[in-house]
């Protein structure tokens, strides 16, 4: 995820072009994968923005997380009418008063994405919205703060957005055993997708066992891809400045690593589609738990501003991308053809990595530390924020 100034965001939306003869983010949903944005925006639902983007460039759905809202609530004047409203009528502190705010963005956004929930039958139009960062490794206070979010916003096509800890693997499954649509964020390794995927489907079990509906749950999995070649890649160069003796081997992997190791969670969906557990669901009306391409701007200014996007189109994957990322695939995407999904090739890749000396999964759960982090970091400064809002808006 790309942060940029809210003005810059503003002037992107105002000289994006309107219909056009040829759309390629329209052409992904052909194929089969649902673009949404990972970016949300009080004005832009208010002034129609975000319906000229569903209407025109086929958006399927929307995530938000903490640094989201840091940048968009914690400057300008956009949300202080409804501070001054809300102080009106109570005290509030900064930790409530982000909440208010927040499902009122969420809510509003779910409801100029219900014509595609509607027409896609819940498969798309869903606005995610993330428990508090703070409690990635605390699975009842995940699920309590779940089931208060999802009944606050009260929008069947709302997802929960819970982190893919081992605490939040329980919490997944809780919620989908309440009824509760989940986006599984965070997701890095392998290891923790596949614990995370199978706590949804243990979650749909529990459900259909007390004979309870499952039809009208919808979950995707948020597998993180740009960050990963981010670090990968700067380990890669330390070894090729250093004249290892990989170094040649090393340096083929570079922009390689984050679409095998992707390859390789697809894989795992496949497999997992098939087998004689899911059916069973399938026939009892549950809906699979879509792989969703997360950070999928560009970090290296040497590859395409749309490479993890035009390399990974595949059947029933949604893409969520930054606005720049967004626009720039609306502008130059080449959306030819769905990935190859190359497992033998994917593996050979990885292992050429391990040989090289690069520990994927140190680097892994270093990139779920340091997005727990970066998310918590935010989230509080945001707090700090809204109570100098408060404060100044009380006054």
């Amino acid at each position: 995820m790309i942060l940029i100034d809210e003005a810059e965001n503003d002037a992107m939306l105002q000289k994006a072009p309107h219909q056009k003869t040829r759309n390629p983010l329209k052409e992904l949903v052909a194929l089969g994968q649902s673009p949404w944005l990972d970016y949300i925006n009080r004005t832009h639902t208010e002034e129609g923005e975000l319906k000229r983007l569903v209407e025109e460039d086929g958006l399927r759905g929307m995530t938000s997380n903490p640094a989201i809202f840091e940048k968009t609530m914690g400057y300008g004047h956009a949300y202080d009418a409804q501070i001054r409203s809300i102080l009106a009528r109570r005290k509030v502190g900064a930790g409530e008063l982000y909440e208010e705010l927040a499902v009122t963005d969420i809510r509003a956004a779910c409801d100029t994405l219900h014509p595609v929930f509607e027409s896609s039958r819940g498969q798309d139009g869903h606005v995610s919205i993330e428990v508090s960062p703070h409690l990635a490794h605390d699975a009842e206070g995940t699920i309590k703060e779940a089931r208060r979010l999802w009944k606050a916003v009260d929008r069947r096509n709302l997802m929960i957005k819970i982190p893919g800890t081992p605490a939040g693997a329980k919490a997944i499954e809780q919620a989908t055993a309440d009824g509760i649509s989940t986006n599984v964020t965070l997701l890095f390794s392998q290891k923790a997708y596949h614990e995370t995927f199978n706590a949804y489907i243990k979650g749909l079990e529990r459900r259909v066992a007390d004979g309870e509906d499952v039809s009208r749950i919808a979950s995707v999995a948020s597998f993180y891809i740009g960050r990963v070649d981010l670090l990968v890649d700067e380990q890669i160069d330390r070894k090729i400045a250093a004249k290892d003796v990989h170094a040649n081997i090393l340096r083929a992997l570079r922009g390689k690593i984050a679409i095998a190791n992707a390859t390789l969670a697809y894989a795992h969906w496949q497999e997992v589609s098939r087998s004689d557990r899911w059916r069973k669901l399938a026939a009892a009306g549950a809906n699979a738990q879509r792989l969703l391409w997360a950070s999928t701007s560009t970090k290296d200014k040497t590859y395409s501003d749309v490479i993890y996007v035009d390399e990974l189109i595949a059947p029933d994957t949604v893409n969520t991308m930054p606005l720049p990322t967004f626009e720039a695939f609306r502008d130059h995407g080449n959306p030819s053809e769905p990935m190859v999904i190359d497992v033998a090739d994917a593996k050979a890749k990885l292992d050429a990595l391990a040989k090289g000396g690069i520990d994927l999964h140190a680097i892994t759960d270093k990139l779920l530390r340091d997005g727990l982090a970066g998310f918590n970091e935010a989230f509080d400064k945001l707090h700090t924020v809204l109570k100098g809002k408060i404060e100044a808006l009380a006054a």
